[in-house]
Protein backbone atom coordinates (compact mmCIF):
# COMPACT_ATOMS: atom_id res chain seq x y z
CA UNK A 1 0.00 0.00 0.00
CA UNK A 2 1.14 3.43 -1.27
CA UNK A 3 1.80 6.43 1.54
CA UNK A 4 -1.27 7.94 0.54
CA UNK A 5 -3.76 4.91 0.58
CA UNK A 6 -2.13 4.60 4.31
CA UNK A 7 -2.85 8.00 5.16
CA UNK A 8 -6.42 7.48 3.38
CA UNK A 9 -7.10 4.25 5.76
CA UNK A 10 -6.06 5.80 8.75
CA UNK A 11 -8.29 8.85 8.06
CA UNK A 12 -11.29 6.30 7.32
CA UNK A 13 -10.74 4.83 10.71
CA UNK A 14 -10.09 8.01 13.02
CA UNK A 15 -13.62 9.02 10.98
CA UNK A 16 -15.08 5.79 11.91
CA UNK A 17 -14.23 6.74 15.65
CA UNK A 18 -16.07 9.72 16.16
CA UNK A 19 -19.48 9.13 13.40
CA UNK A 20 -21.59 7.86 16.34
CA UNK A 21 -20.73 11.35 18.16
CA UNK A 22 -21.10 13.28 14.81
CA UNK A 23 -24.54 11.40 14.16
CA UNK A 24 -25.97 12.25 17.89
CA UNK A 25 -24.62 15.97 16.89
CA UNK A 26 -26.50 16.17 13.79
CA UNK A 27 -29.86 14.23 15.07
CA UNK A 28 -30.10 16.57 17.21
CA UNK A 29 -29.74 19.85 15.25
CA UNK A 30 -32.03 17.94 12.73
CA UNK A 31 -34.45 15.85 14.32
CA UNK A 32 -34.17 13.23 11.58
CA UNK A 33 -32.17 10.07 11.41
CA UNK A 34 -31.98 9.91 7.52
CA UNK A 35 -31.16 13.97 6.82
CA UNK A 36 -28.54 13.19 10.02
CA UNK A 37 -26.60 10.64 8.21
CA UNK A 38 -26.53 12.44 4.91
CA UNK A 39 -24.99 15.36 7.47
CA UNK A 40 -22.13 12.85 8.64
CA UNK A 41 -21.36 11.47 5.45
CA UNK A 42 -21.02 15.54 3.90
CA UNK A 43 -18.69 15.40 6.84
CA UNK A 44 -16.44 12.80 5.74
CA UNK A 45 -16.52 14.19 2.23
CA UNK A 46 -15.63 17.84 3.55
CA UNK A 47 -12.68 15.90 5.70
CA UNK A 48 -11.42 14.61 2.42
CA UNK A 49 -10.96 17.54 0.68
CA UNK A 50 -9.21 19.59 3.86
CA UNK A 51 -5.76 20.30 3.54
CA UNK A 52 -2.88 18.72 5.19
CA UNK A 53 -2.08 20.29 8.48
CA UNK A 54 -5.42 22.47 8.45
CA UNK A 55 -6.60 20.30 11.38
CA UNK A 56 -5.08 20.33 14.91
CA UNK A 57 -7.94 18.65 16.64
CA UNK A 58 -9.83 16.17 14.20
CA UNK A 59 -12.70 15.72 16.91
CA UNK A 60 -13.82 19.25 17.64
CA UNK A 61 -13.44 19.88 13.76
CA UNK A 62 -15.70 17.63 12.66
CA UNK A 63 -17.94 18.73 15.39
CA UNK A 64 -17.87 21.87 14.37
CA UNK A 65 -18.03 21.28 10.25
CA UNK A 66 -21.14 18.88 11.16
CA UNK A 67 -23.14 21.98 13.01
CA UNK A 68 -22.54 24.14 10.21
CA UNK A 69 -23.98 21.81 7.65
CA UNK A 70 -26.78 21.39 10.32
CA UNK A 71 -27.41 24.84 10.24
CA UNK A 72 -26.87 25.45 6.59
CA UNK A 73 -30.15 22.54 6.24
CA UNK A 74 -31.76 24.32 8.87
CA UNK A 75 -31.53 27.58 7.33
CA UNK A 76 -32.92 26.04 3.97
CA UNK A 77 -35.80 24.38 5.66
CA UNK A 78 -36.94 27.98 6.99
CA UNK A 79 -36.37 29.51 3.60
CA UNK A 80 -38.91 27.11 2.15
CA UNK A 81 -41.11 26.49 4.74
CA UNK A 82 -44.18 29.39 3.97
CA UNK A 83 -45.63 28.43 6.93
CA UNK A 84 -44.95 28.06 10.65
CA UNK A 85 -44.10 24.51 11.80
CA UNK A 86 -47.31 22.53 12.27
CA UNK A 87 -47.83 21.40 15.55
CA UNK A 88 -48.39 18.13 15.09
CA UNK A 89 -44.75 17.13 13.74
CA UNK A 90 -42.92 14.46 15.51
CA UNK A 91 -39.43 14.12 14.76
CA UNK A 92 -37.80 11.12 14.36
CA UNK A 93 -37.72 8.48 16.58
CA UNK A 94 -35.00 6.10 17.95
CA UNK A 95 -36.34 2.87 19.02
CA UNK A 96 -34.42 -0.40 20.49
CA UNK A 97 -35.45 -3.15 22.66
CA UNK A 98 -35.78 -2.84 26.58
CA UNK A 99 -32.63 -5.33 27.28
CA UNK A 100 -30.35 -4.91 24.22
CA UNK A 101 -27.77 -2.18 24.14
CA UNK A 102 -26.12 -0.67 20.81
CA UNK A 103 -23.46 1.73 21.26
CA UNK A 104 -24.48 4.16 18.39
CA UNK A 105 -28.30 4.42 19.61
CA UNK A 106 -26.60 4.45 22.99
CA UNK A 107 -24.81 7.91 21.80
CA UNK A 108 -28.01 9.00 20.02
CA UNK A 109 -29.79 8.74 23.47
CA UNK A 110 -27.45 10.24 25.72
CA UNK A 111 -28.66 12.88 28.26
CA UNK A 112 -32.11 12.06 27.87
CA UNK A 113 -32.90 13.75 24.92
CA UNK A 114 -35.90 12.53 24.43
CA UNK A 115 -38.95 13.36 21.36
CA UNK A 116 -40.26 16.07 23.93
CA UNK A 117 -37.19 18.23 23.97
CA UNK A 118 -36.55 17.65 20.08
CA UNK A 119 -40.34 19.06 19.45
CA UNK A 120 -38.97 22.50 21.30
CA UNK A 121 -36.60 22.89 19.60
CA UNK A 122 -38.07 22.92 16.35
CA UNK A 123 -39.74 26.32 17.44
CA UNK A 124 -36.01 27.39 17.88
CA UNK A 125 -34.41 29.16 14.47
CA UNK A 126 -31.32 27.53 13.52
CA UNK A 127 -28.65 29.67 14.81
CA UNK A 128 -30.49 29.16 18.52
CA UNK A 129 -30.46 25.68 17.53
CA UNK A 130 -26.47 25.25 17.01
CA UNK A 131 -25.74 27.36 19.98
CA UNK A 132 -28.12 24.94 22.51
CA UNK A 133 -27.21 21.82 20.35
CA UNK A 134 -23.33 22.54 20.50
CA UNK A 135 -22.56 24.14 23.84
CA UNK A 136 -25.33 22.48 26.26
CA UNK A 137 -25.39 18.81 25.04
CA UNK A 138 -21.68 18.78 23.98
CA UNK A 139 -19.62 21.44 25.66
CA UNK A 140 -18.23 23.22 22.54
CA UNK A 141 -17.18 26.09 23.55
CA UNK A 142 -18.59 29.46 22.41
CA UNK A 143 -15.62 30.46 21.07
CA UNK A 144 -15.75 27.87 18.83
CA UNK A 145 -19.54 28.25 17.94
CA UNK A 146 -19.39 31.87 17.23
CA UNK A 147 -17.10 31.54 13.79
CA UNK A 148 -20.08 28.99 12.74
CA UNK A 149 -22.67 31.46 13.56
CA UNK A 150 -20.72 34.24 12.25
CA UNK A 151 -21.23 36.25 15.26
CA UNK A 152 -19.18 37.07 18.33
CA UNK A 153 -18.75 34.63 21.18
CA UNK A 154 -21.05 36.93 23.38
CA UNK A 155 -23.44 37.33 20.76
CA UNK A 156 -23.41 33.41 20.64
CA UNK A 157 -23.36 32.96 24.63
CA UNK A 158 -27.29 35.14 24.30
CA UNK A 159 -28.18 32.75 21.53
CA UNK A 160 -28.04 29.80 23.67
CA UNK A 161 -29.05 31.73 26.64
CA UNK A 162 -32.35 32.37 24.36
CA UNK A 163 -32.63 28.44 23.53
CA UNK A 164 -32.29 27.22 26.79
CA UNK A 165 -34.80 29.61 28.03
CA UNK A 166 -37.62 28.38 25.56
CA UNK A 167 -36.69 25.21 26.10
CA UNK A 168 -37.38 25.37 30.22
CA UNK A 169 -40.59 27.09 29.67
CA UNK A 170 -42.13 25.21 26.88
CA UNK A 171 -40.93 21.50 27.63
CA UNK A 172 -43.78 19.42 29.53
CA UNK A 173 -43.46 18.57 32.72
CA UNK A 174 -41.85 15.06 32.88
CA UNK A 175 -39.91 12.91 35.48
CA UNK A 176 -36.47 10.92 35.02
CA UNK A 177 -37.86 7.81 36.43
CA UNK A 178 -38.11 5.33 34.24
CA UNK A 179 -39.80 2.93 36.38
CA UNK A 180 -43.12 5.45 36.54
CA UNK A 181 -42.94 6.18 33.38
CA UNK A 182 -43.39 2.72 32.58
CA UNK A 183 -46.12 2.39 34.88
CA UNK A 184 -47.90 4.84 33.36
CA UNK A 185 -47.73 3.91 29.83
CA UNK A 186 -48.69 -0.03 30.79
CA UNK A 187 -51.64 1.89 32.75
CA UNK A 188 -52.56 3.81 29.16
CA UNK A 189 -52.04 1.10 27.46
CA UNK A 190 -54.29 -1.97 29.58
CA UNK A 191 -57.40 0.96 29.77
CA UNK A 192 -57.05 1.72 25.90
CA UNK A 193 -57.05 -1.80 25.16
CA UNK A 194 -59.65 -2.81 27.49
CA UNK A 195 -61.64 0.50 26.45
CA UNK A 196 -61.68 1.48 29.99
CA UNK A 197 -61.87 5.36 29.73
CA UNK A 198 -62.50 6.39 33.54
CA UNK A 199 -58.82 4.18 33.99
CA UNK A 200 -57.76 6.37 30.95
CA UNK A 201 -58.61 9.86 32.34
CA UNK A 202 -56.71 8.97 35.64
CA UNK A 203 -53.70 8.30 34.18
CA UNK A 204 -54.02 11.26 31.84
CA UNK A 205 -52.83 14.70 33.31
CA UNK A 206 -55.86 17.00 32.92
CA UNK A 207 -53.86 19.64 30.57
CA UNK A 208 -52.42 16.49 28.49
CA UNK A 209 -50.80 17.21 24.90
CA UNK A 210 -51.59 14.93 22.46
CA UNK A 211 -49.50 15.27 18.86
CA UNK A 212 -49.82 12.78 16.36
CA UNK A 213 -47.93 12.90 13.39
CA UNK A 214 -49.84 10.17 10.72
CA UNK A 215 -48.00 12.23 7.33
CA UNK A 216 -49.72 14.41 4.97
CA UNK A 217 -51.22 11.44 3.27
CA UNK A 218 -53.15 10.06 5.69
CA UNK A 219 -56.86 12.49 6.01
CA UNK A 220 -59.85 11.56 8.09
CA UNK A 221 -59.97 10.68 11.94
CA UNK A 222 -56.63 8.84 11.35
CA UNK A 223 -54.80 12.32 10.05
CA UNK A 224 -52.22 14.22 11.99
CA UNK A 225 -53.71 15.93 14.85
CA UNK A 226 -52.80 18.00 18.36
CA UNK A 227 -55.58 17.57 20.95
CA UNK A 228 -55.53 19.34 24.42
CA UNK A 229 -57.23 18.38 27.66
CA UNK A 230 -57.35 14.17 29.16
CA UNK A 231 -60.97 13.51 27.79
CA UNK A 232 -60.08 14.78 24.12
CA UNK A 233 -57.02 12.55 24.52
CA UNK A 234 -59.10 9.51 25.95
CA UNK A 235 -61.74 9.65 23.36
CA UNK A 236 -59.06 9.74 20.75
CA UNK A 237 -56.96 6.62 22.22
CA UNK A 238 -60.47 5.00 22.46
CA UNK A 239 -60.75 5.13 18.77
CA UNK A 240 -57.64 3.32 18.45
CA UNK A 241 -57.72 0.84 20.88
CA UNK A 242 -56.73 -2.01 17.66
CA UNK A 243 -53.07 -0.48 17.64
CA UNK A 244 -52.94 -0.66 21.36
CA UNK A 245 -54.38 -4.38 21.33
CA UNK A 246 -50.58 -5.49 20.32
CA UNK A 247 -48.49 -2.94 21.12
CA UNK A 248 -45.23 -3.55 22.66
CA UNK A 249 -43.53 -1.88 25.03
CA UNK A 250 -39.67 -0.31 23.51
CA UNK A 251 -37.42 2.17 24.15
CA UNK A 252 -37.76 5.61 22.43
CA UNK A 253 -34.90 7.85 22.84
CA UNK A 254 -34.12 5.96 25.94
CA UNK A 255 -37.57 6.34 27.58
CA UNK A 256 -40.54 3.85 27.41
CA UNK A 257 -42.64 3.85 24.16
CA UNK A 258 -45.00 1.62 22.36
CA UNK A 259 -44.94 0.46 18.94
CA UNK A 260 -47.68 -1.01 17.74
CA UNK A 261 -48.43 -3.51 15.17
CA UNK A 262 -52.02 -4.29 12.91
CA UNK A 263 -51.62 -6.91 10.50
CA UNK A 264 -48.05 -7.84 11.28
CA UNK A 265 -47.54 -3.71 10.36
CA UNK A 266 -45.80 -1.36 12.70
CA UNK A 267 -48.39 1.08 12.54
CA UNK A 268 -47.47 3.63 14.97
CA UNK A 269 -44.75 4.68 17.33
CA UNK A 270 -45.86 6.10 20.65
CA UNK A 271 -43.40 8.33 23.71
CA UNK A 272 -44.78 10.09 26.65
CA UNK A 273 -43.90 12.57 29.63
CA UNK A 274 -45.20 11.30 32.81
CA UNK A 275 -45.29 13.46 36.01
CA UNK A 276 -45.83 12.38 39.14
CA UNK A 277 -47.26 9.26 37.65
CA UNK A 278 -49.64 10.96 34.94
CA UNK A 279 -49.24 11.53 31.54
CA UNK A 280 -48.52 14.96 30.53
CA UNK A 281 -47.77 14.46 26.91
CA UNK A 282 -48.06 11.87 24.18
CA UNK A 283 -46.02 12.11 21.11
CA UNK A 284 -47.02 9.87 17.97
CA UNK A 285 -45.64 8.77 14.78
CA UNK A 286 -48.11 7.43 12.22
CA UNK A 287 -46.47 8.17 9.09
CA UNK A 288 -46.24 5.02 6.55
CA UNK A 289 -43.63 6.43 4.80
CA UNK A 290 -41.08 7.78 7.52
CA UNK A 291 -42.25 4.70 9.22
CA UNK A 292 -40.96 3.15 6.98
CA UNK A 293 -37.45 4.09 7.20
CA UNK A 294 -37.20 3.38 10.51
CA UNK A 295 -35.25 0.15 11.82
CA UNK A 296 -37.35 -1.47 14.50
CA UNK A 297 -36.34 -4.45 17.22
CA UNK A 298 -37.20 -7.24 16.05
CA UNK A 299 -36.88 -8.90 20.09
CA UNK A 300 -39.97 -9.74 21.94
CA UNK A 301 -41.39 -7.85 24.72
CA UNK A 302 -40.26 -9.46 28.26
CA UNK A 303 -42.88 -11.31 29.97
CA UNK A 304 -43.03 -8.76 33.17
CA UNK A 305 -43.31 -5.90 30.51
Amino acid sequence: MTAVGEDQERLARSFEEHRAHLKAVAYRMLGSLAEAEDAVQEAWLRLGRAKPGEIDNLGGWLTTVTGRICLDLLRSRTARREQPMDDTFVPDPVIRPLSRVDPEQEALEADSVGIALLVVMETLDPDERLAFVLHDMFAVPFDDIAPVLERTPAATRQLASRARRRVRETAPPSDADATRQRQALDAFRAAARTGDFEALLAVLHPDVVLRADAGALVQGVAGSKRLQGARSVAESAMLFSRFNATARMVLVNGAPGLVGVVDGRVGSVLTATVHEGRITALYILADPERLRGLAFPDEEEPRNA
